[in-house]
């Protein structure tokens, strides 16, 4: 038995099967320090690569060993020190000339921890593990240029990348038998008619002469049968493929950031932080998701990236605006009968007077029946305020489109993150 295995995507040396099956095997040591790198990291290195480190401990590997067998007697030199049960310590390490940090001591023992490297692909590969974005359905078709290719059966004419070899050997040795089928009927009464001959030692020296005709007639048979060709154009069979089309699972992420005067610098920063991870979560895991960003203080504004992460705008606080501007967007260009509609909105729960009760009312009126999922993410190490308390009822009424999360500190962002956005039982990759 023959195997083939395929290492092309291998770098000189390397084993991705390997390397596969050891991060599987050490996923927990892994998810613990990708998850504490995602915390301390600053905003401009959140996606890079991580140094893991798993302690000696847990390296150790299960070994065979051959137990005492027989019946044997050993006789020990005198010794005064030790027991039988005793435990006989390692040697003592030397005095200090390893590469290591710290004092040299004359005592103590150990191995170093394993370290390794985790690449920016296996990194934010353990980082948005099992996430996926909640209730995406796919829409109706309407000018969405998706198709699958399937396959509709065998035809006689293709290109030759789709040849159906099989298919076309079996035409090929059904049109040799057909169309040899009379010679070789022919030839096996020749044969046999040589063969009484020979075997009747009485015969006639006319019926004898009779072989030489018949080994001519069997030599011209055998000819025209290997003439026969052996592959032909009209044995050729192709396979036929058609394209489908397909529903498709377009997607838009509306990014609802408070900049205004009450929020703190490094409550914004907490604010970007999830927000990088959402984006870095959507771009890598969709191929087709849109992705609006809209900053408000006393008026909101769709505003690009760039804008987005890193504008100093601020001023007062309307939350309504923000959540005005998003349903006109919604109407104009993304409609729910064609898109999945998702919305994740960060703010201090500080708000104007009044406009957390109209907030309440524009997400219960309008927004909720048009989302497939909304997440207000409120950060403060204070009471909840206004804006949560108003958003609580939506929550109560819509428990599964509208979801509200406390963060306090940076710490708290990838495990409230997981929390909004960890996979259901029941949904899959679209």
């Amino acid at each position: 038995m023959s195997y083939i295995i395929d290492r092309r995507l291998n770098g000189k040396h390397k084993s991705s099967v390997n390397r596969q099956r050891f991060l599987r095997r050490y996923r927990e040591h892994i998810r613990k320090a990708v998850e504490e790198a995602v915390n301390k990291r600053s905003i401009q290195d959140l996606d890079r690569g991580e140094q893991i480190t798993i302690p000696k401990r847990d390296i150790h590997e299960p070994h065979f060993g051959h137990g005492k067998g027989g019946v044997g007697s050993v006789v020990h030199p005198g010794n005064k020190e030790f027991s039988t049960g005793d435990r006989i310590p390692k040697p003592e390490g030397g005095g200090g000339g390893g590469a290591g940090q710290g004092n040299a001591s004359n005592q103590g023992e150990g191995e170093d921890d394993f370290v390794f490297q985790i690449s920016q692909e296996e990194f934010l590969n353990f980082v948005f593990e099992d996430l996926a974005l909640p209730n995406l359905v796919r829409k109706e078709l309407k000018e969405i240029k998706e198709f699958s290719l399937k396959h509709a059966g065998i035809v006689s004419e293709g290109t030759p990348s789709k040849l159906n070899i099989v298919r076309s050997m079996r035409n090929a040795y059904a049109r040799r038998m057909v169309m040899s089928s009379s010679s070789r009927k022919k030839l096996a009464e020749l044969e046999a008619e040589r063969d009484a001959i020979l075997a009747d030692s009485s015969a006639a020296s006319e019926e004898k002469a009779k072989l030489v005709w018949l080994d001519e007639q069997i030599s011209l048979l055998k000819q025209k049968i290997e003439k026969t060709p052996f592959l032909d154009t009209y044995d050729l069979r192709y396979n036929h493929h058609v394209k489908e089309p397909r529903p498709s699972s377009k997607a838009v992420m509306f990014c609802i950031m408070d900049v205004s005067g009450s929020m703190t610098q490094e409550t914004k920063n907490v604010a970007k932080r999830f927000f990088i991870l959402l984006y870095l979560f959507l771009n890598r895991n969709y191929e087709k998701i849109d992705v609006v960003f809209i900053r408000h203080h006393t008026s909101a504004k769709e505003v690009s990236e760039e804008e987005f992460f890193y504008s100093r705008e601020t001023g007062g606080t309307i939350v309504s605006s923000a959540l005005r501007l998003m349903e006109k967007i919604v109407k104009d260009r993304y409609s729910p009968d064609q898109w999945n509609i998702y919305a994740a909105q960060a703010s201090d729960g500080d708000n104007w007077d009044d406009d957390s009760r109209i907030c309440r009312k524009l997400m219960e009126e309008e927004l909720v029946d048009l989302v497939q999922y909304f997440t207000y993410i409120e950060i403060t190490p204070r009471d909840h305020q206004s804006l949560w308390h108003a958003y609580e009822e939506v929550q109560t009424n819509h428990p599964k489109s509208f979801a509200m999360r406390h963060i306090v500190e940076v710490g708290d962002i990838y495990p409230v993150f997981r929390d909004l956005f960890q996979r259901r039982p029941h949904e899959s990759n679209q």
